[in-house]
């Protein structure tokens, strides 16, 4: 009766029914089971989200390994214990079994695939501690004993981490065309289960972190189908349902995306991987933020935060738009002078951009932006693209150049219509309509506030969609000002001396400094940087 009940188990396991085969499996005293057979139970617990039993059964395995003289087998084991410890948030554990298995290396031969897998982990260790460079030689050593040793799942996993290695480096073409290579093996089905689910999220996770919509979205599409066909699965799941949102959220469907990062954080809660439910804490978070509902994306980052997750630079916007400005300042400054790679810089400039123009920080604004352009160049993504192009022309419009700013917007505006982003769109048609009516083109300017306006409500972007209407109806001018004073106070606020505020507004600077006299009195100030500070307060600029 044994014997048939395993075979049934086993052809359970051939056919991807991963609860019959652990029904099972889990029934039998693991003392009368295979290696094999406790090898692929291993694997079902893992991909049925069973941390714990996973554990238990690689442990009685790794000692059965050792007793038998199997050393090999006992370092894939420790492997396996190792990156399934540090998935769990259980460093010291993952740290002890990556020692385990250093130690079974000199039992070993020097060529061995085992020593493929153990160059994985120090490749991990690298990157704990910023060394890229260190990293990468591990990573290259994986992909090396993949290839000599003709084994698939270990060649897959190396060109994974040499792609994500090299996008940390900053060699783009080179990482994604490694990616690719990857998800090559894993969609002709060469790959082993864990393995695949491996795959498929370290590449899409890459990809988004360079923002390359394109690769997300097939690949996203693809991961879907693979958890699709495989009954019972949670492992995986929970990646593949931020993937989806992180799409949604881009796309505008703002109420599906904060569906699917729900149920990654229930999955993730399940599996219990504290790192993962951190993301989807933040990308429900930015939703919230972007929609207006301030106290429930204060409650997503704080829940990232609180599983160890950076909330950074979201929670710096969220106080921005709450008025914090010097609580975002700060914590923009502390986030720039912070050392990163080219990825880390991709995430962070943009928000930075946003605080730093909209407390007046206009010089190291445009140290952010061309620094922002330069990577956007480099990386050659349609969205960096877009955001560069549509931060230069924000940079632009505070500083008071519209002329200038125009060109930028235009190429923004068709490049994020290819990449069918309408929250970003609209930004940039708001960007364009202050542009346009500070060349004097008021109906133009209406125009592309108005079409701003329509997509903002539908997205339910309430925070945007309320500066847009303001600027259709403007209301009084703060402190008495008159019409003129304050366009004379948005020139100084954008750095103009008097002569340039003259020229800008075909005045005499005997005329200028008249209006200037006046503003100070009325705002009750002494200083330009003062009357500066009252106009970014008041939304003048």
């Amino acid at each position: 009766m044994v014997e048939v009940d395993l075979h049934e188990a086993r052809t359970a396991f051939a056919r991807g029914d991963w609860v019959v085969a652990h029904d099972i499996w889990a029934a039998t005293e693991l003392s009368t089971l295979t290696s094999e057979d406790l090898d692929d139970l291993a694997t079902v617990d893992e991909l049925l989200g069973r941390h714990d039993e996973n554990i238990a059964v690689l442990h009685h395995l790794f000692r059965r390994h050792e007793d038998a003289g199997r050393p090999g087998a006992a370092i894939r084991c420790a492997f396996r214990l190792a990156m399934a410890s540090r998935a769990h948030g259980q460093r010291a554990l993952s740290a002890g079994w990556r020692a385990r298995a250093e130690g079974l290396l000199d039992e070993v031969g020097d060529d061995c695939a085992e020593r493929g897998w153990v160059a994985l982990l120090r490749m991990f260790s690298a990157l704990g501690t910023g060394a890229v460079d260190q990293a990468a030689s591990h990573a290259a050593v994986v992909t090396d004993m993949g290839r000599r040793h003709h084994d698939p799942d270990l060649t897959a996993t190396g060109l994974v981490a040499q792609g994500r290695v090299a996008l940390y480096s900053g060699r783009v073409s080179e990482g994604l065309a490694l990616l690719d290579q990857a998800m090559v093996r894993v969609v002709s089905g060469e790959l082993q289960p864990i393995t695949a689910g491996h795959v498929f999220c370290t590449a899409i996770e890459g990809c988004q972190e360079i923002s390359d919509l394109g690769r997300v979205g097939e690949w996203t599409a693809a991961l879907d189908r693979w958890c699709s066909g495989q009954p019972g699965l949670m492992a995986f799941t929970g990646q593949r349902s931020v993937h989806r949102g992180q799409v949604l959220r881009v796309h505008g469907d703002w109420a599906g995306a904060l569906a699917e990062f729900a149920l990654a954080a229930q999955r993730y809660e399940r599996v219990n991987a504290p790192g993962a439910m951190g993301l989807a804490a933040v990308e429900a978070g930015d939703v919230h933020r972007l929609q207006g509902e301030f106290d429930a994306a204060d409650e997503q980052y704080q829940r990232a935060a609180e599983v160890g997750y950076d909330p950074q630079p979201g929670l710096a916007l969220l106080w921005l738009a709450r008025g914090q400005e010097a609580a975002a300042q700060a914590a923009v400054a502390r986030l720039l002078a912070q050392p990163g790679g080219p990825v880390q810089r991709c995430r962070l400039l943009p928000a930075a951009i946003e605080v730093l123009l909209a407390t007046g920080g206009a010089e190291a604004a445009r140290t952010c932006v061309d620094e922002f352009s330069s990577l956007a160049a480099v990386f050659g993504c349609l969205m960096l693209e877009a955001r560069a192009a549509q931060l230069s022309g924000a940079l632009e419009v505070a500083a008071g150049d519209a002329a200038g700013a125009t060109p930028y917007l235009r190429k923004a505006t068709q490049l994020w219509s290819r990449v069918g982003d309408p929250y970003h769109r609209a930004l940039t048609g708001v960007l364009m309509g202050r542009a346009l009516a500070a060349l004097g083109d008021t109906t133009s300017s209406r125009r592309e506030f108005e079409a701003a306006l329509t997509t903002l409500r539908e997205l339910g972007a309430r925070p945007a969609a309320a500066e847009v209407e303001a600027l259709l109806e403007p209301t009084a001018l703060p402190a008495g000002l008159t019409e003129r004073e304050a366009e004379v106070l948005r020139l100084v606020a954008s750095g103009r001396s008097n002569a340039q505020i003259a020229s800008d507004l075909v005045l005499s600077e005997k005329t200028v400094a008249r209006h200037l006299s006046n503003i100070f009195v009325k705002l009750n100030v002494g200083s330009r940087t003062a009357a500066t500070a009252f106009a970014f307060e008041h939304h003048l600029v």
